[in-house]
């Protein structure tokens, strides 16, 4: 566990905020006047898929946070032996 703070986590707090708040207005403005045409069973399938599809690069970005690496340290590629 960390024993000092960090700048990466209220960086990435505010990064994470803003980069949902611009993926919420392009998926309005690319998609709202398509779907209102749309029955209310398919926007919500829809909403639901967008609504999850954000998650997919979460957990590295919540890695780079705590660890300032972007992927996991069992993760890390073996270093070359001399």
């Amino acid at each position: 566990m960390r024993e000092t703070p960090t700048w990466r986590i209220p960086v990435g707090i505010i990064g994470l905020f803003v980069a949902l708040i611009v993926y919420g207005a392009i998926i309005v403005g690319l998609l709202a006047d398509t779907l209102r045409a749309w029955p209310w069973w398919a926007q919500t399938i829809i909403y639901l898929v967008l609504g999850l599809v954000w998650l997919l690069p979460l957990k590295r970005y919540l890695i780079w946070m705590e660890t300032g690496k972007w992927s996991a340290p069992d993760q890390q590629p073996p270093l070359p032996k001399d």
